[in-house]
């Protein structure tokens, strides 16, 4: 404050010093001169530096990054503005003195008087020399001041918004002095600015209610009272009577009221505001900041209505029964005035740093709304978890019955609590930017979530009904298209995924690249069709932001991955004709794959290029080579089993002496289970490299073969009818082929009998065996037919008597 109130006596001092009068002025009339000329200003000299000042404070301004730089650059452009402003200064008396000359030479004689010496002549064109030049000079200077003084405001502008991006920032706790005193004392700067937007507003309003203007304003003015007041109800009373009778029974009639109900609540108060608006924007005379700010208004009362209505919707007092969430009526009722206390904080405190931006408000100013906004976000989100907890004990303590609450629901309600003190922190200890982030990325996380869970579920619900054999749609699509039950339904369960998978999608691009109140829906689209075509990823490097970014598509991506494998294998896959293997091997290929782009656009999205790793590449490839030749030999092997598929999921194989059904075709083995359950791990490579028996390979037959040894003197044709007797009348043994017995061997030992039958699988051999065995057994003791048994020879040493003499 001292040196405010120095700088006019420095200014007067330097006057003083500066333009002293000491110009002469000849009369050639009197021939009396004076004796003292003032000191002249270089202006040739200063302007340029003047100049070269406001060019590097440019440049700098373009540059700058921190508060202290945008501090320093204000500071030399309001001392850029001063240094312009005294150079106008002192050249204005040169001006005045030049033109007082050129008043006592008077004007250029008439050509039909006497000639003017030819001194006269030339000292009249120097002074109009001098005259031009020091004009223009002060034009100079005076564009100088206004461009600094525009600069200034530039800063300014960029300071605030750099204030955003700065969380890291302390500007001053909310308890202190200074973050109250743009309310307590504020500045002349930002008073003077205030007072002239509302002095423009208030020209806008009276010309607005002026008598060529009125009619219209109060047209304007009603309709906007009535649509904002009354124009979600009116719209209800319709929907009441439509939804009953036009949409059918199930769960698309509430889902779909919530969509309306979001969707009136939005344009009804954005429609209202912009008939508000127009009363003012219509007019050929307003200004151009209150149309700006008109505009602001506009854009900020959709984004305020999105949440009032998103709240709305899910709460459904109106509709308790068709409520999308499992909520108890008491703790819906209790909640009712959050969504729209909220929406009007967002829209108030919006409104001020709009306006502040606008008018460009002082750095105090606009940390002060930012704070209130902040604060007052952060106490709904604490007040509301708050009062849900006393009305469910309150609800247990009478007696009621409260809803199991999931673990999703639970996670919710402590990210909200735990953001809500993290931000009451940060203002309390000063940082307020830091506060102000994360209160619009928490209103913002929370908009695309509510709205993508109403989306999800009324894609879901749309897909059931049009899918439908019960309603009309699935009625004529089924008589149409000649499909059955099982059709509609694959193709409902495959149009809901589509519709979960694209607004997943679009909900993660929107979390990753939309900020409130800067993001709209058609910028968002746009934003997706210029990546779409690669713009902005040519540059890309890896920091922090970009790091953030490919952690969260990361976890995005193996989350959808994850539900995408799952639902494959257990809703869709298995409406198909598919068999179980192949249906296995097709999950397992989508996986791999799925696995190997998230890994590469997770790569693109830390910036990694690949050509520049192709020296890295070269230098371990020999190391690499060596160390996962195995790795790499097996996963190729498991692609190749996956695709030829010459075993498959489900068949019987055989290889190195282990037999047993295959379970799993991993990248790296396959696992086979053995008739004990147990698990035997092949490597993949064996597969395709040895000798594999697949037992169940194009519906192959089971071989049932029995061997028997029969004594000489049997009769073989009664055995051989016996045994294939015995093979017809067992029920697995099939007609086609036949039956039949072959002699195998004769020897001392007996005659050797083999009959063979065949089976439907392979994997009924063993049982089927087992089973003729019992069989043949009885039909041969009723027969009284022996199987041979072996011939033993025993060897005795006869024994020696001896007689005694």
């Amino acid at each position: 404050m001292s040196k405010i109130l120095r700088l006019p006596f420095i200014l007067a001092l330097l006057s003083c010093l500066l333009f002293m009068p000491a110009l002469s002025i000849a009369d050639e009339n009197t021939g009396q001169t004076t004796s003292e000329q003032p000191v002249k200003v270089n202006a040739s000299i200063e302007l340029p530096a003047l100049q070269k000042r406001l060019d590097s404070l440019k440049q700098r301004a373009s540059t700058a990054k921190v508060d202290k730089q945008f501090s320093s650059l204000n500071e030399d452009a309001q001392k850029l503005v001063a240094d312009a402003d005294k150079l106008a200064t002192a050249l204005a008396p040169q001006l005045a003195q030049i033109k007082a000359q050129l008043d006592v030479l008077g004007p250029a004689p008439a050509p039909a008087t006497l000639k003017e010496t030819p001194q006269v002549v030339s000292q009249r064109k120097q002074l109009n020399n001098s005259k031009t030049l020091l004009t223009t000079q002060i034009e100079q200077t005076k564009a100088i001041g206004v461009g600094a003084q525009n600069l200034s405001a530039q800063i300014s502008g960029l300071r605030r918004d750099a204030l955003k991006t700065q969380i890291a920032l302390n500007t001053g706790s909310i308890l202190g002095a200074k973050f109250w005193s743009p309310l307590i004392d504020p500045s002349d700067r930002d008073a003077e600015r205030f007072t002239d937007f509302g002095a423009q507003i208030d020209n806008a309003w009276h010309q607005a209610w002026a008598e060529e203007w009125r009619f219209g304003s109060g047209l304007l003015l009603l309709l906007a009272i009535g649509i904002g007041t009354l124009g979600r109800r009116i719209l209800d009373f319709p929907v009441n009577w439509i939804l009953p009778r036009w949409l059918p029974q199930g769960r698309l009639r509430r889902s779909f009221l919530a969509c309306f109900t979001t969707l009136s609540t939005t344009f009804t108060l954005g429609i209202s505001m912009q008939l508000l608006c127009y009363i003012f924007t219509r007019l050929p005379d307003t200004s151009q900041m209150v149309a700006e700010f008109a505009d602001q208004l506009i854009q900020l009362t959709y984004v305020s209505a999105v949440i009032a209505g998103v709240g709305i919707a899910l709460l459904s007092n109106r509709h308790p029964s068709w409520r999308l969430p499992g909520m108890a009526d008491r703790l819906a009722k209790s909640l009712a005035s959050f969504p729209v206390l909220l929406a009007g904080s967002i829209f108030i405190f919006g409104s001020i740093e709009e306006l502040n931006a606008l008018v460009s408000a002082s750095i105090d100013a606009t940390l002060f709304g930012n704070g209130l906004s902040a604060l007052l976000v952060a106490l709904i989100c604490i007040i509301a978890p708050i009062r849900v907890n006393r009305m469910r004990r309150k609800m247990r303590a009478d007696g009621e019955q409260t809803e199991v609450r999931s673990t999703l629901a639970g996670l919710i309600h402590l990210i909200i609590s735990l953001t809500a003190f993290i931000i009451l922190l940060s203002l309390l200890i000063g940082y307020i930017p830091l506060a102000r982030f994360v209160t619009f990325e928490l209103l913002w996380v929370g908009i695309v979530l509510s709205v993508l869970y109403l989306l999800i579920h009324f894609v879901v619900d749309l897909s059931e009904s049009i899918f439908s054999p019960s309603t009309q749609s699935g009625t004529i699509l089924k008589s149409t298209l000649s499909v059955n039950d099982r059709h509609l339904s694959l193709a409902s369960t495959l149009c809901s995924a589509l519709g979960k998978a694209t607004l997943l999608l679009l909900a993660a691009f929107a979390l990753l690249n939309g900020t409130l109140g800067a993001t709209t829906p058609l910028e968002l689209l746009s934003k997706i069709a210029d990546m779409w075509g690669g713009k902005g990823l040519e540059g890309m490097n890896i920091i922090p932001a970009h790091a953030v970014n490919a952690v969260l598509f990361l976890v995005i991506g193996w989350y959808i991955l994850r539900s995408t494998r799952r639902w494959l294998d257990k809703d869709f896959l298995p409406k198909t004709t598919m068999d179980r293997g192949m249906r296995a091997s097709l999950v397992t290929l989508f996986t791999n794959v799925g696995y190997v782009l998230i890994i590469m656009l997770t790569l693109s999205m830390l910036g990694i290029e690949w050509n520049k790793l192709a020296w890295i590449v070269s230098a371990l490839s020999v190391g690499i080579g060596f160390g996962l030749q195995e790795i790499v030999k097996n996963f190729i092997s498991g692609l190749i089993l996956l695709t030829e598929r010459p075993v498959k999921v489900g068949d019987l194989v055989s290889i190195s002496g282990v037999e047993g059904d295959i379970r799993r075709i991993n990248v790296r083995a396959t696992e086979i289970q053995l008739s004990d359950k147990s698990t035997v791990i092949v490597p993949n490579s064996q597969l395709i490299s040895q000798n594999v028996r697949n037992a169940t390979m194009g519906n192959a037959q089971g071989v049932a073969t029995i061997a028997l040894t029969f004594p000489l003197d049997i009769d073989p044709e009664q055995v051989r009818n016996l045994l294939l007797e015995a093979y017809k009348l067992h029920e697995s043994i099939l007609e086609h082929p036949e039956p039949s017995v072959s002699f195998k061997e004769l020897g001392p030992n007996g005659i050797v009998l083999s009959v063979t039958g065949y089976v439907n699988s392979p994997r009924m051999v063993s049982g089927t065996r087992s089973d003729l065995l019992y069989e043949i057994l009885k039909m041969l003791r009723a027969a009284d037919i022996n199987l041979s048994q072996t011939q033993t020879m025993v060897l005795e040493q006869p024994t020696k008597i001896v007689t005694e003499e």
